[in-house]
C-alpha cells in the first residue's frame, strides 16, 4: 500500500509537509494502543493560512473546502511524523471538522467534504471514516477550518 499511497499523493500533486510544531502547551499527536489521535490541524501551507475568516462571511464554501483539504494534508503530516510511514495507517476511524462560520451558515458538512474527500483520494477505503462537522464562532489565527483525527495504525 505504501507505493499506492505515494503514487496517489504524486498523482494529486501533494507533497506531505513537515509536521507543524505545537503552538501552545500540547503534543501534536498521541498514541494509545493501535489508535493515533492528532491534535487539531489548521489549513496551513508554507506556514500561512490558505484562507482566513468565517464561512458565510468572507470565505466561500469552495474556499472552505480548500482549507479543509489543506488541514487534512496536515493531519497526514502529523501521522507521518508519528508513524514514520503512512503505510502504517490501517484506516481513518473518525475526523472532527470544526468550521468557523457565521450564525446563519448551515453548510459545515459541505466544507468538511474537502477533508473527507482528500483522505479517501489518498488512502482509498482506509480513508473512509465517521465524521462530525461542527460550526464554531472562531478558530485560532482566524482559520476557517480545523481538523482532528483518530487513526487506527498497524
Amino acid at each position: 500500500m505504501s507505493e499506492i499511497i505515494e503514487t496517489r499523493l504524486a498523482d494529486l500533486g501533494i507533497t506531505i509537509p513537515e509536521a507543524a510544531a505545537p503552538a501552545a502547551n500540547y503534543v501534536p499527536y498521541a498514541q494509545s494502543g493501535t489508535l493515533l489521535f492528532t491534535s487539531g490541524q489548521l489549513p496551513l501551507a508554507g506556514g500561512k493560512l490558505v484562507h482566513a475568516g468565517l464561512l458565510g462571511g468572507e470565505v466561500t464554501v469552495e474556499q472552505g473546502q480548500e482549507a479543509a483539504r489543506a488541514a487534512a494534508i496536515n493531519v497526514l503530516a502529523q501521522a507521518k511524523a508519528a508513524l514514520g510511514d503512512l503505510n502504517r495507517i490501517k484506516r481513518i476511524v473518525k475526523i472532527t471538522v470544526f468550521v468557523a462560520s457565521t450564525p446563519a451558515f448551515t453548510e459545515q458538512h459541505l466544507v468538511a467534504n474537502g477533508g473527507s474527500d482528500l483522505f479517501v483520494a489518498v488512502l482509498g477505503d482506509a480513508g473512509r471514516h465517521a465524521r462530525s462537522a461542527v460550526g464554531t464562532a472562531s478558530l485560532p489565527f482566524n482559520a476557517p477550518v480545523e481538523i482532528e483525527a483518530i487513526i487506527e495504525v498497524a
